[in-house]
C-alpha cells in the first residue's frame, strides 16, 4: 500500500510566499545562467580574476549572486533576512562563510566570529542552531597529518592543542546557552580528524541532549556503517549522537584525487546508491531517536518526505526539537517553506561575510548549481510556475 504524501512540494504559492515578482524574476535569470555550463564557467572565471586583480566588483556581486545566496556581510547585516524567513516560520543558521584563511590570527578571529553566532542564537529564537567548519580554525596540512595518524613534531603538537581548544571553546559556549552546534564535514582525507574532535565534544557536552552534531556526507560509501558504529559508541558512552546528514559537497574533487593517487574512490558509484544510503541512514537514526538527534540537510524532496513519514509512523511530533530539516538560502524554497507551513522545524543555512571574502563560497555554489542539472531545472520550473500564477492573477 502506497502511503499518501504528507508534503505538497508543488504548491508554489507557499514556496514563494516571501518573494516579490521582481525577486522571482531575478532568481529565474540567475538559475537560467547557472544552467548554461559555459556561461556559469565564464562567470566563475570572472570572479576568480576579479578577486586576484582586486577589481572593484563588490557592487555587481552584491546585487546579484550574493543577494540570492547570502544573508549579509555581518551578523547585524543578516537581520532583515532572518526576520523575513522567520515571518514564514523558517528559522536561520548563521554560517560565517569566509574561506581561505590560514594564519593563527585568522583562526582566532574566526573563533570570535563563530562565538558571536552562538551568542546571537542564544538570544534570538529565530536562530536555533549554530555551525562552524574546522578548516576555518586549523591549518589544512595539520588536519591531513592528524587524519593520517602521522607523528607530529613539537610545534605541530602545540598547534593541534590550539585547534582542540578553539573547538572546545565554541562547543562549551553552545552548551552553556543550550544551542546545538553543527560541525561541518570536509574532504575525506581530513575527515577522521574532524570525526575524532566531534566525538570528543559529544562525550563532553551531549550527556543530557545533543548539543554537538557531526556532519556525515552520505555520498561516501562507508558512511552508513560509520553512523551505525557511532550510535553504538554513543550507547556505550551514555551520550547523545547529534548528526547532520547531507549528500556531500566535494564529489568531483574526491574522485579526481582518488584517480590521481591510485586509490579506490570513496564516492558512491551512482546517485541511486547515494540516495538509498541517505534514506537508510535516516531510517536507522529514527529507529534510535532515543539517543540520536538529526538535522536532515537535504534538497531532495523524496528524502524530506521520507523523514516526515517516519516521524508520523513513530508518533514523533513535527515540532520535536531532536529533528530539524535544513536547506541552503536561495535554494529549494519549495521544500523549506512547505515544511515550515506544515509545522516542522526547518532552518535555512544563511551564509554571511564581507562580499570579497565569500567569493570562494559563491563560486562553489555556482559550480554545484551548474553541475546538478536536475536541481537547477526544478528551481526554474517552479519559479516559472509561480510567475505564471501571479501573471494570471490567482489570489493568494
Amino acid at each position: 500500500m502506497i502511503e499518501s504524501k504528507l508534503l505538497d512540494f508543488e504548491n508554489t504559492r507557499v514556496a514563494f510566499a516571501g518573494r516579490s515578482v521582481m525577486e522571482l524574476r531575478r532568481a529565474y535569470w540567475l538559475f537560467k545562467l547557472l544552467s548554461v555550463q559555459w556561461l556559469a564557467n565564464l562567470g566563475q572565471w570572472f570572479l576568480l580574476v576579479a578577486l586576484k586583480l582586486k577589481l572593484p566588483v563588490e557592487g555587481i556581486i552584491l546585487r546579484t549572486i550574493f543577494r540570492h545566496f547570502c544573508g549579509g556581510e555581518s551578523i547585524p547585516g543578516c537581520k532583515d533576512c532572518v526576520e523575513a524567513l522567520g515571518s514564514f516560520g523558517v528559522k536561520t543558521i548563521l554560517d560565517y562563510s569566509v574561506e581561505g584563511k590560514s594564519s593563527e590570527q585568522d583562526f582566532e578571529s574566526s573563533v570570535e566570529e563563530i562565538l558571536a553566532t552562538v551568542q546571537e542564537a542564544g538570544h534570538n529564537a529565530m536562530v536555533p542552531l549554530a555551525v562552524f567548519k574546522v578548516t576555518g580554525l586549523a591549518p589544512f596540512a595539520l588536519l591531513e597529518k592528524v587524519h593520517a595518524g602521522a607523528v607530529l613534531d613539537a610545534s605541530e603538537k602545540e598547534a593541534w592543542q590550539r585547534v582542540e581548544a578553539r573547538v572546545e571553546a565554541i562547543c562549551s559556549e553552545a552548551a552553556k546557552l543550550g544551542i546545538p552546534v553543527l560541525i561541518d564535514a570536509e574532504e575525506s582525507w581530513v575527515q577522521d580528524a574532524i570525526d575524532d574532535l566531534s566525538r570528543a565534544m559529544m562525550r563532553k557536552f551531549n550527556g543530557q541532549r545533543a548539543i554537538v552534531y557531526n556532519t556525515v556526507q552520505m555520498y561516501r560509501v562507508d558512511r552508513l556503517e560509520f553512523i551505525k558504529s557511532e550510535i553504538g559508541r554513543a550507547r556505550e558512552g551514555s551520550y547523545h549522537f547529534g548528526v547532520k546528514l547531507v549528500r556531500g559537497a566535494y564529489m568531483e574533487k574526491e574522485r579526481e584525487r582518488a584517480a590521481a593517487k591510485g586509490y579506490p574512490s570513496p564516492i558512491q558509484p551512482t546517485k541511486a546508491t547515494c540516495d538509498s544510503d541517505y534514506d537508510a541512514a535516516v531510517t536507522f537514526l529514527m529507529e534510535n531517536i532515543d539517543i540520536a538527534a538529526l538535522c536532515c540537510g537535504s534538497h531532495n524532496e523524496n528524502s524530506n518526505e521520507h523523514l516526515a513519514q517516519l516521524m508520523k509512523a513513530k508518533d514523533v511530533a513535527p515540532s520535536d526539537e531532536r529533528i530539524y530539516f535544513s536547506q541552503l538560502l536561495g535554494m529549494s524554497d519549495h521544500i523549506s517553506y512547505t515544511l515550515a507551513k506544515a509545522g516542522y522545524n526547518v532552518a535555512k543555512y544563511v551564509p554571511y561575510g564581507p562580499v570579497r571574502e565569500v567569493i570562494p563560497y559563491l563560486i562553489r555554489r555556482a559550480e554545484e548549481n551548474s553541475s546538478i542539472t536536475g536541481q537547477t531545472g526544478r528551481e526554474l520550473t517552479l519559479l516559472l510556475k509561480e510567475l505564471k500564477r501571479r501573471a494570471d492573477g490567482e489570489a493568494d
